[in-house]
């Protein structure tokens, strides 16, 4: 438990290929993966963690077919219209600009963060028309305007003051990037925040997944060592001194 992330975030790619794969409408690829983030969201709570952010529909994501576009922003409506999680410990949020979303969908993903600010499990962000860059660059923008009028020293300025700024300023670094699919790239997907995170790439399709490959990236993490530009603790005696596969067994055993 003492070796749990606070904060995973995933990359769910291959929603698209599964369905191609399989002859189906990409569509269904889609529908299958909305299935696998509800998947998520129990695994997450089941093994206790704080927050699980989601790449739900990406700036960039706009280039794609209009009709891939409308297919996925009407399953995202969908799924919160629904509100499958309705009764669970856990609290909505959205990160991402309202510019091109329908407007019912922005006032939805609003009313949802209202109602569940309260709730003390689970905090779940979904990444709805949402850019890295484009949210370094909103973050900028907040610091020189406040720094124009005089509530901050642009001398004095740290990361504290940048992190304030940010469109969610509350959110905590990532511990774990967790991204399906074969690709190894983070994608323009929180660069502020993963900046020390652990990267975990898994060949399978995001309709695939279960909570049990939640588990698998967290066991994972679990393994790893957290430097952050420090020296390592050192390995224990075991680790030094492992047996020889040649090694006589020891007749006392």
């Amino acid at each position: 438990a003492d070796r749990m992330p606070s904060h995973v975030a995933v990359i769910m790619d291959g929603n698209g290929r599964w369905a191609e794969e399989r002859g189906l409408p990409r569509r269904e690829g889609h529908r299958a993966g909305a299935a696998a983030a509800r998947e998520m969201v129990y695994g997450a709570l089941e093994i206790g963690l704080r927050h699980l952010t989601l790449y739900t529909f990406s700036t960039e994501n706009w280039k794609r077919d209009p009709e891939e576009i409308t297919t996925i922003l009407k399953g995202i409506q969908r799924e919160v219209d629904e509100e499958t999680i309705r009764d669970l410990d856990v609290r909505q949020r959205w990160s991402g600009r309202p510019d091109e979303l329908p407007e019912d969908l922005v006032q939805t993903l609003l009313s949802r963060e209202r109602r569940t600010r309260t709730r003390s499990g689970l905090t779940l962000t979904l990444c709805i028309n949402y850019g890295g860059r484009d949210e370094i660059t909103r973050a900028a923008a907040a610091l020189a305007q406040a720094a124009r009028e005089g509530e901050v020293d642009p001398h004095l300025l740290g990361e504290d003051d940048f992190a304030r700024h940010l469109p969610c300023p509350e959110m905590p670094d990532v511990d774990l990037l967790w991204r399906t699919g074969s690709e190894q790239r983070t994608s323009n997907f929180l660069p502020w925040h993963t900046a020390y995170a652990e990267l975990y790439f898994t060949p399978g399709y995001w309709p695939d997944m279960d909570r049990r490959d939640l588990w698998q990236a967290i066991t994972e993490y679990s393994r790893r060592q957290r430097r952050r530009g420090g020296v390592g603790a050192p390995l224990t005696s075991t680790e030094n001194h492992q047996p020889s596969p040649h090694a006589r067994p020891d007749p006392r055993h």
